[in-house]
């Protein structure tokens, strides 16, 4: 682009300035930015010519030009001409100085295109300025601030013209009336100051290495002296903080003599300010900067001024400070910086004062103190080395406050001393044991962001304590020796249980270095760490926390990994194997969150890791000493119901796989002696233990339970005197429901055909042993519900364990009559107004494995049982609202999938005809109940039992479905119930029937037949209650009977309807009208051929009889 063009375009640009949207006014100044990128002399040639010949222009747009100039300089000095740099300087000068305002934006825009321009042009830039800037008289405010900040920006080609600058100001100093121009000049002093301590700093790369301090002594300290006398103590605070923000770099310029003279005087003052300002930055980074200076010079005046230097600044670190913003955070560094000048100038003082500090109960205080130490431990380490065993010493009250603000102090305090080498030092290790008790500390809840937005969670004294000690055991090198292994003695103690992962995170880091220096690195010597966890206290503790993976930050994958790492220490057989099966575990609990994970599957799937780990030791002297360690730790999860629960588990597992017969029934009689039987959890672990032992160990675990139970410690138990003296009748119970309870799992567990063999000798006789008591001779029964739900429970999984043996169809099972009879008495024996235990349910289960056992019950039997079940179910009232409905809903459904199971299970030990009739049968007076409830029931329960018969249904040979029109006759009636569910139902059971019926006639079961498929498109109908769609929905499901009944069957539908017209519910008995009428119009004349055929005599036969059991 031409040179015209490109000024075309930005005076087009430049027009649109003044435009009255801020928007485009910044568009503006981007697009000149962009434009001077590509072309920066013709674009700033430009700017320049525009601002000349517009003088008129109002200063906000001048502004705005200046600093679009200046964004061009910045990044392109180098590219400029000679002359479009004078011409830019000329225009940069006038404009600075065109007004007398003090500190306008126009003013310093345009002083910032000449100290952009002074970076490379910095003689031309001199000269304009000087020429502003004149002895005796006093210059624009401006000219001052290019100056000091062309002194900044650029000192190397700057300080040469320092020596002059200074000699015509300090004249001015006197002339200066107004406090606005005193501040500027004494930022000016503070900029040269700055700028010459820079060039004496980097002497070897400027371009005169021949200056020196001394060049400037005589002027600084001329300026220093006004500066101090006159202005110190002005009455205007911006003035005052301007005046020490200068001396303190000017006192390093002071001559040494003149500087030891000024300090009895200066400190004072500087450390009255702090009674005057409420914002204390600059006087502390000044004080800073004269201590510095006073320490360059072996000042001896520190020595008397220290006490008085220490009080001040202690307690502006100790003062309560309201938020957080950088400039009061700047001004505790600043603070904190004078402490590391005095530290390492006076260790031995400095420590006198703080340490005692530590000892007082205040918190300010403490704190302030705290975060001094911290700060001296890493600024001035060499001169604290000796120091760290009085150091480490002092810190004994610290560690005992429970104030939180003091806790997040000392935490670090004790990750600075980490850095340097503290814990190290005896006692060292008492430091990192309190780090590890902040881990431990409960969880935060979530809380609201504090007042400036601080996360409130994530300073807390827990999660501050887990960065220090991960950040300790991950990125500081000499604590390794320190960290390891002692961490691991915090593993095992229970308190320490909330730090659970971040300690293993941090041993999983430091033995993964440990195994990269080498195998001998790694290994534990536990014979000199006597107060290390064995490999087997490891392995169990890390296991059961295992248990419940997402506690504690996730525990779990935390745990298994350390586990995996420390598999050389724990045994050498297992590194190759937990390579290929630990990985599966972690990936297991990635996949899943707390909300999705089974922890029963968790369990199943850490045992069988158990398991596979056993199998690979095979080594039962290993084994039988981690089943020790495994009881050993049981006491420890008292307040863990579900660990403990799944420590049972483990130690069951362990017991199974030793091989010593001693060993195996001496855990088993210790546990049984130990057990803590009141609480459920743990009854149920107990048991559990005690079935995964008898898959290897029948003989054994039995053997065992029978010592117990005639042992003097179960006789005192339940005997009638002792029940009195040593324990409560409740207790007792619990003894009695737990060994009942043992004795269910250990069925469940055994290996089928053992089991078979000891099911009656043995587990059966010693369950009922333990259930009924005998007082002098006579047996008593038992009102415990609990002790009567374990018996139920264990009877269910014995009879489910005889049931699904390879040899349960050929086991004769002697006391299945009995079994039954017993559970049937618990059944009769519930309430029949309310279910709150899930005794009904487990006792139908149990009926329900034992009536595939042989010998088959008796029909008698088998009609009580049905009729009991079913009083048991169906009367009960319909389910409460509220909470603990919700409960009652749940443990009601479960009850009736037992009842299902129950039916379904004696239905399938006679799947014909008369069996189905003999079920619905006893449903009858249910399905035609007057309460809507028992109605919806008793239809559910014949939904699933036809069903059923239709998923089963083998047909051999073509046989009659005699009874249809009997069965279909006492359903089809109910879909015009009042209730909606008991319509819905009754349609499928219709729609089964009809399937059945094909079924008999030698269809597939996979037919699908039109007529009776229209039912189902009936069922939406049903939903409604307006009686006109109800009665002609009802109306077409007759018309689908009269199509597919066949003929012989049409007289007992008929007879059976009759019947429904005197049903309770009018509904029904209208709809048994509608249906009668249609069957009579669709197949009336089957009837009558019937008639004509059987001529005058009319021999109707005799109808089945769909009897009632009662109810």
């Amino acid at each position: 682009m031409s040179r015209p063009y490109i000024k075309k375009l930005s005076f087009t640009l430049l027009d649109s300035i003044t435009d009255k949207d801020p928007m485009v006014q910044e568009q503006v100044c981007s697009a000149l930015c962009s434009l001077g990128e590509a072309q920066p002399d013709e674009t700033l040639r430009a700017c320049e010519e525009y601002l000349r010949q517009h003088d008129k222009l109002a200063h906000p747009y001048r502004t705005k030009i200046l600093r679009a100039m200046e964004t061009i300089l910045s990044s392109h000095i180098h590219d400029l001409d000679k002359d479009t740099a004078s011409a830019v300087i000329l225009l940069a000068s006038s404009e600075m100085t065109r007004t007398k305002e003090l500190d306008c934006d126009w003013q310093q825009a345009a002083s910032s295109v000449l100290v952009a321009v002074g970076k490379r042009f910095t003689n031309q830039v001199m000269e304009e300025v000087l020429n502003r800037f004149q002895p005796g008289m006093l210059p624009h405010s401006s000219v001052l601030h290019t100056l000091a900040n062309l002194s900044m920006s650029n000192a190397f080609d700057m300080v040469p013209f320092l020596p002059s600058i200074l000699s015509t100001m300090l004249p001015m100093l006197g002339m200066a009336k107004q406090d606005a121009l005193k501040v500027v000049f004494c930022c000016a002093l503070q900029h040269f100051s700055e700028s010459i301590l820079e060039y004496l700093a980097n002497l070897d790369q400027a371009p005169d290495p021949t200056v020196r301090k001394d060049t400037f002594g005589a002027d600084i300290f001329g300026a220093y002296d006004f500066l101090f006398h006159h202005w110190l103590q002005s009455r205007d605070a911006k003035l005052r903080l301007a005046v020490v923000a200068a001396l303190g770099p000017m006192s390093h310029l002071l001559p040494s003599e003149r500087l030891e003279e000024q300090l009895p005087k200066l400190l004072p003052a500087v450390l009255g300010l702090y009674k005057k300002h409420a914002e204390t930055f600059q006087i502390s980074k000044s004080l800073g900067q004269i201590l510095e200076a006073a320490v360059n010079v072996s000042s001896r005046t520190l020595e008397v001024q220290l006490e008085a230097l220490l009080v001040a600044l202690h307690s502006q670190i100790c003062v309560p400070v309201e938020s957080s913003s950088p400039l009061v955070m700047n001004s505790q560094k600043e603070v904190l910086r004078c402490f590391t000048v005095l530290a390492c100038c006076s260790p031995d003082r400095l420590l006198a004062f703080l340490l005692p500090r530590l000892d007082t109960n205040n918190e300010r205080l403490r704190v302030g103190t705290l975060q001094i130490l911290r700060h001296i431990v890493n600024s001035a380490a060499a001169q604290m080395e000796i120091k760290k065993p009085f150091i480490l010493s002092s810190m004994r009250l610290p560690l005992l406050d429970t104030n939180d603000k003091v806790k997040r102090a000392v935490v670090q305090v004790i990750s600075a001393m980490a850095h340097h080498g503290y814990l190290e030092q005896p006692g060292g290790e008492v430091m990192v044991e309190y780090i590890v008790q902040q881990c431990a500390l409960p969880a935060e809840e979530p809380q609201k962001p504090g007042p400036d937005g601080e996360d409130l969670a994530a300073d807390s004294v827990r999660a501050v304590s887990i960065r220090t000690l991960y950040l300790v055991s991950t990125t500081v090198d000499r604590m390794n020796s320190v960290l390891w292994p002692y961490l691991l003695e915090f593993l095992t103690p229970v308190r320490f249980t909330g730090a659970l992962t971040p300690l293993c995170r941090s041993l999983v880091h430091l033995a993964l270095k440990r195994q990269e220096a080498g195998a001998d690195d790694f290994l534990i010597q536990y014979n000199a760490n006597a107060n290390l966890p064995s490999p087997f206290a490891l392995t169990t503790r890390l296991l059961v926390v295992s248990s419940n993976p997402y506690l504690g930050d996730g525990r779990g994958a935390a745990s298994l990994r350390l586990l995996k790492v420390m598999h050389q220490n724990i045994h050498p057989l297992l590194g190759q194997r937990w390579e290929t099966t630990m990985p599966v575990l972690l990936e297991y609990l990635d996949e899943h969150t707390e909300e999705t994970l089974s922890l029963k599957e968790w369990e199943e799937k850490l045992l069988v890791f158990l398991r596979d780990t056993l199998i690979m030791v095979s080594d039962n002297v290993w084994i039988c000493q981690l089943s020790q360690e495994m009881c050993k730790q049981l006491p420890s999860y008292s307040g863990t119901p579900q660990e403990k629960n799944f420590l049972y588990k483990c130690i069951g597992t362990t017991l199974g796989a030793a091989s010593s017969k001693e060993v195996v029934r001496k855990h088993l009689r210790e546990l049984l002696e130990t057990a803590r039987y009141q609480e459920e959890t743990e009854k149920e672990g107990l048991a559990c233990c005690f079935g995964i032992c008898a898959i290897t160990h029948l003989e054994d675990t039995l053997a065992q339970l029978e010592d117990f139970v005639r042992s003097d410690v179960f006789r005192k138990s339940t005997s009638i005197f002792s029940i009195f003296k040593d324990r409560s009748e409740h207790e007792v119970e619990k003894l009695k429901s737990s060994l009942i309870l043992c004795y269910g799992h250990v069925a469940a567990q055994a290996p089928r055909e053992l089991m078979l063999a000891k099911v009656e000798s043995d587990i059966l006789r010693s369950i009922f042993q333990c259930f009924n008591t005998k007082v002098l001779g006579i047996k008593v029964e038992t009102k415990d519900p609990a002790l009567k739900l374990c018996l139920v429970q264990s009877l269910c999984m014995v009879s489910q364990a005889m049931c699904s043996g390879a040899q349960a169809s050929s086991f004769h099972f002697s006391r299945k009559a009995e079994l039954v009879a017993q559970m049937m008495e618990f059944i009769r024996a519930e309430p029949q107004d309310y279910l709150r235990t899930p005794i009904r349910k487990k006792a139908m289960l149990a009926c329900t494995y034992l009536v595939t056992l042989e010998p088959a019950l008796e029909e008698q039997t088998q009609a009580d049982v049905i009729h009991s079940c079913l009083h048991s179910v169906m009367a009960l009232p319909p389910g409460p609202e509220g909470e603990d409905g919700v409960c009652q809903e749940s443990l009601y459904l479960d009850t009736v999938c037992a009842l299902e199971d129950l039916l379904t299970s004696l239905l399938r030990q006679n799947m014909t005809p008369q069996g189905l009739q003999i079920m619905v049968e006893h449903l009858s007076p249910w399905i035609k109940s007057p309460r809507g409830h028992e109605r919806a029931r008793a239809l559910g329960l014949g939904a699933c039992l036809l069903q059923f018969f239709l998923e089963h249904l083998q047909v051999s040979t073509l046989v009659p479905f005699h009874n249809l029109g009997l069965l279909v006759g006492l359903f089809a009636p109910r879909c015009a119930d009042t209730w909606t569910t008991t319509r819905q139902e009754a349609v499928g059971c219709v729609y089964s029937l009809l399937y059945l019926q094909l079924g008999y006639e030698g269809f597939s079961r996979d037919h699908r037949d039109d007529v009776a498929e229209r039912l189902l498109t009936l069922k939406d109908g049903l939903v409604h209650a307006d009686p006109t769609i109800l009665f002609h929905t009802c109306h077409s499901i007759a018309q689908v009977i009269a199509k597919r009944l066949p003929s012989d069957q049409l007289i007992s539908l008929l007879l059976t309807m009759f019947e429904s017209l005197g049903d309770p519910d009018k509904n029904c008995s209208r709809a048994a009208t509608v249906m009668i009428n249609c069957l009579l119009k669709e197949r009336g004349n089957v009837l009558l051929e019937k008639n004509s055929r059987s001529g005058e005599t009319g021999d109707r036969g005799s109808r089945p009889s769909l009897g009632c059991t009662g109810t």
